[in-house]
């Protein structure tokens, strides 16, 4: 889809950030990014996690030519924001958080409009294509106040797309919809990945971004914490994690003891949770440990670490 309009960078870069600051003010104490540096590869679905506050949406609206940096290198789909403002501009389509469409459009009507404002010759425009793409073809002519929720997301996305960027900004995308909504978004995202489009994605659903991205960068207070691939990212904690419910929540002290030999446990109520090394502690001495306790055990089940613990641990320690 973006080859046709868009040749791609030599470096095989569709973002390219050297030594970024944002102080808002010139006052330090408004520095929203710190001198980061990141590199976001053509193709790639890219996690871009972080608390409130901690600089993505400055990040996303110096990309997008939003915010003026005040200094470093920014470099999108190989063109330095500086030099060819414009250009690098129209080589980014934001989804934003918020449902910024007109109610008394259709979605037709919308993306044809769109198409207009960013100067897309007629003959050019793909609005067919792209309610084809974001499953819309039916609803094509409906007033878009009377769209369901996810059609709307949906909608934004082929707005975003209407002057056929090569890269899209995801900006929480799926910020209060339904679990078996945002998985149907999920494969739309992952559709149009597939067609070439690099995609940034800024959530705070940690288990989408495990799902989606194939590289992640974390920032907080500014800078950049953690920045590889999601694989290697994960593999940072060797832990592992039991899942115990017990019959009822009667844990005396004794069996609290004798878990703590195990690892790092969490107990709420009748649910325990315990963290540990399978390096240091095999599963036959874990349950040799869980027997020798008094607890009545209803399930028990294990799994690895997720992103959102290995997050968790990145934000504490920095």
């Amino acid at each position: 889809m973006t080859e046709k309009y868009w040749e791609i960078p030599h470096n095989q870069l569709a973002l390219q950030i050297e030594k970024l600051s944002k102080i808002y003010n010139g006052k330090v104490n408004n520095i929203a990014l710190n001198d980061i540096s990141l590199n976001v590869p053509v193709g790639s679905i890219f996690g871009l996690l972080g608390p409130n506050g901690a600089g993505k949406s400055t990040l996303i609206n110096i990309i997008s030519g939003a915010v003026i940096k005040t200094s470093g290198r920014v470099c999108v789909w190989g063109l330095d924001i500086d030099k060819y403002r414009k250009q690098s501009k129209l080589a980014v389509g934001v989804v934003p958080q918020e449902l910024n469409i007109d109610a008394f459009f259709t979605p037709k009507e919308t993306l044809n409009f769109h198409s207009g404002m960013f100067n897309v010759p007629k003959k050019n425009w793909r609005t067919d294509e792209l309610l084809q793409l974001m499953g819309l073809t039916d609803n094509a002519e409906t007033y878009s106040r009377k769209l369901s929720g996810g059609m709307r997301r949906r909608l934004l996305v082929a707005k975003a797309m209407v002057h056929s960027p090569p890269i899209v900004i995801l900006d929480e995308p799926t910020a209060g919809v339904d679990v078996e909504l945002r998985q149907k978004l999920w494969n739309y995202f992952k559709k149009l990945n597939e067609l070439g489009v690099t995609i940034i994605l800024t959530t705070h659903y940690l288990e989408e971004a495990e799902f989606l991205c194939d590289h992640i960068a974390i920032i907080n207070k500014g800078k950049i914490v953690a920045n590889e691939t999601k694989k290697s990212l994960l593999s940072k904690s060797n832990q592992k994690v039991i899942f115990i419910t017990l019959t009822d929540d009667k844990i005396t002290k004794k069996d609290k003891d004798c878990i703590k030999n195990i690892g790092n446990v969490k107990i709420c109520k009748n649910k325990i949770e315990i963290y540990f090394d399978p390096k240091y502690t095999s599963m036959d001495r874990i349950i040799e440990i869980i027997y020798k306790t008094d607890l009545k055990i209803l399930d028990l089940s294990t799994t690895s670490v997720s992103l959102e613990e290995v997050f968790v641990n990145l934000i504490k320690d920095n």
